[in-house]
């Protein structure tokens, strides 16, 4: 099979790889019918993350059934799923408390690799949603991006307890943070702030639920914020970068009392002490529990109630993964969907 591998920093390859084959009795092979580049595969594509041998690369995905193993369930060769980018045993008792992304079985689909013309996924019978039948073929971008980002996004409104009555702000215009906007604004959110300095991220925001734009940063944009609240802050701030900067600005805009879900892939960030400890806000976030959105997200789109596959502005076959990548890199994409 065709598959996308990153060699090295912006190094990246669709070359033939072995395909995959059952290994556990739990495992299902998917034959994969959309993927799509992450924002937290541009920190080893940037170099920010090491890159220390050939990797397959993606865990975004949906595609058809092909074979399942001897303990699988409730899958059937034929049906069309939906996955998580953490597979998950969905049993566990953590898992039944809703972190299926820490489940004590876990394996992350990252390492396999989904980027790819075919897919062994593990613990199918807990990571994988079927969808009532087959989709349309304009709904499949939308299914894709409940995957990871806005299953993400929706964990990362959850986490900040975003609700009817509530300003939400939102650090980060990326995928995730504009699908953190669509989740806010289903949550029931009153107010959606989002910072954003680009014209058509902002457009999509807009469009998502958003009532404004800050286009300032740092603590000018915490002070922009204090502006539009009466000096207090958002009751709850999504955080969807992972820097050092977002994170103090995402603490700094929240409201004492206020909720921060904080979902971008961390790198470098200390939270200084004091500074935590006087601002009384509430920590919450990490690895987005997906699948434990997953039904509901996919009953969403399925009766066309959200359209979250708006955030893909490039389209392209799997063959030019290299340049969804380099795209996604120099901003001019906000998201690349794969075909296959």
């Amino acid at each position: 099979m065709r598959g996308a591998v990153l060699y090295a920093p912006g190094d990246v390859r669709v070359e033939d790889r072995a395909d995959p084959t059952i290994i556990e009795p739990t495992d299902a092979i998917i034959k994969v019918a959309a993927a799509c580049v992450c924002g937290s595969d541009l920190w080893p594509y940037r170099g920010i993350q090491p890159v220390t041998e050939p990797s397959p690369m993606g865990h975004e995905y949906v595609g058809v059934v092909e074979e399942v193993g001897s303990a699988v369930r409730t899958l059937a060769p034929g049906q069309f799923v939906v996955g998580s980018f953490f597979a998950s045993d969905n049993t566990c008792e953590i898992c039944r408390a809703g972190y299926q992304s820490r489940c004590v079985h876990a394996v992350p689909v990252g390492a396999i690799g989904t980027q790819a013309q075919y897919a062994r996924i593990p613990l199918a019978d807990g990571t994988l949603v079927a969808t009532p039948a087959t989709p349309e073929p304009d709904l499949i971008p939308s299914l894709l991006a409940a995957s990871d980002v806005l299953g993400t996004g929706w964990f990362a409104a959850v986490a900040a307890e975003a609700a009817p009555g509530k300003t939400v702000a939102v650090v980060g215009d990326g995928a995730v943070g504009l699908l953190g906007v669509l989740a806010a604004k289903q949550l029931g959110a009153e107010r959606i702030v989002i910072f954003s300095r680009h014209a058509d991220r902002q457009k999509l925001a807009i469009d998502f639920g958003a009532t404004d734009v800050i286009a300032e940063r740092g603590d000018a944009g915490v002070a922009h914020l204090k502006e539009l609240t009466g000096g207090l802050g958002a009751h709850s701030v999504i955080e969807a970068v992972g820097t050092q900067e977002s994170m103090m600005q995402a603490i700094g805009a929240t409201r004492p009392g206020g909720h921060v879900g904080y979902v971008g892939v961390t790198h470098g960030v200390q939270l200084p002490g004091m500074e935590l400890f006087f601002s009384g806000v509430h920590l919450h976030g990490g690895p987005a529990p997906v699948r434990r959105f997953l039904p509901e997200l996919i009953d969403l789109v399925w009766k066309r109630e959200i359209d979250p596959g708006k955030v893909f502005d490039l389209t392209l076959p799997l063959e030019q993964a290299a340049e969804g990548y380099a795209a996604m890199d120099e901003r001019r994409a906000i998201k690349t969907l794969l075909t296959l």
